[in-house]
Order: structure tokens, then C-alpha cells, then sequence
């Protein structure tokens, strides 16, 4: 067995508004389980057999504060997404009023694209153009 993640648990200011944007990147993500426990806050699963983002809603009593400020504050950054298509990824998303973040660098073995979701969480997608894991992760 090879180390993978398997899931990542993100608290989110609009759960329904977080399904619709992960539908934009795979619109075979399915929602595996959207539960909101009595006295408590709502959390889903919205993925496929194999990964999932678990989202959730601020615990109840909580004073949520906007995402983080990327890149200056502790936190995640981004999440990245392997994608088969981010001609159609970046279609959809800019389709659905979302903005891109920085401009990626050129590389010749892969694409890649960073857009920011409408509460401003910063995501990555990446399409490979070798299976040449050498090639794949060689850095420029």
C-alpha cells in the first residue's frame, strides 16, 4: 500500500456554494454524505470512490473570520487538483464568475491554473502531459 490523502476538511461559509464549484472541476463529484446532526453544524462528503473534500460549516457559537489571506497568513494555500481536461475546467470556472489567481508557469510537461472560489479560497489544477514521473516533477 502507497501513502495517498485520501481526504482534506475544509470549513466553508456557503456549503451548497462549495458543492456547485467542485461540480465546475468534476461534474462526476458526487456527494456521499450531507448530514447536519441535531444541536450541531452541517458537514458533507462530495467526491468520488477514491477521495472525497469533506466540507463543513463553522461549529455552532462559533465567530468565523474570512479565508485566510494565501501565502501570508499559516494555513493552506491552495488544494491541487489532477485534472484530464483543464481547458474544460478553466471554461467552467471562468463560465461561473470565478477569477484566476496568478498566472502559472510555462512548463512542458504539464498546465496549470490557480482560480479562487467565490469566498476567495484559492485552488490549483493541474493536467500532466507525460507519465514520465521525472519529466512530471522536474522543476523549472
Amino acid at each position: 500500500m502507497s501513502t495517498r490523502l485520501e481526504h482534506a476538511n475544509i470549513t466553508v461559509p456557503d456549503i451548497d456554494a462549495a458543492i456547485s464549484f467542485l461540480k465546475l472541476i468534476d461534474p462526476a463529484f458526487v456527494v456521499r454524505r450531507d448530514e447536519t446532526p441535531e444541536g450541531s453544524y452541517r458537514w458533507v462528503h462530495i467526491g468520488n470512490d477514491d477521495f472525497y473534500i469533506a466540507l463543513q460549516q463553522s461549529h455552532i457559537g462559533s465567530t468565523p473570520q474570512p479565508p485566510h489571506r494565501a501565502y501570508t497568513n499559516y494555513g493552506v494555500n491552495h488544494l491541487a487538483w489532477v485534472v484530464d481536461d483543464l481547458g474544460g475546467v478553466i471554461e467552467r470556472l471562468e463560465a461561473a464568475g470565478c477569477k484566476q489567481s496568478v498566472e502559472a508557469v510555462t512548463h512542458p510537461h504539464r498546465k496549470h491554473a490557480y482560480y479562487f472560489d467565490h469566498s476567495g479560497m484559492e485552488w490549483e489544477f493541474i493536467e500532466y502531459l507525460s507519465d514520465n514521473p521525472e519529466e512530471r516533477n522536474e522543476y523549472r
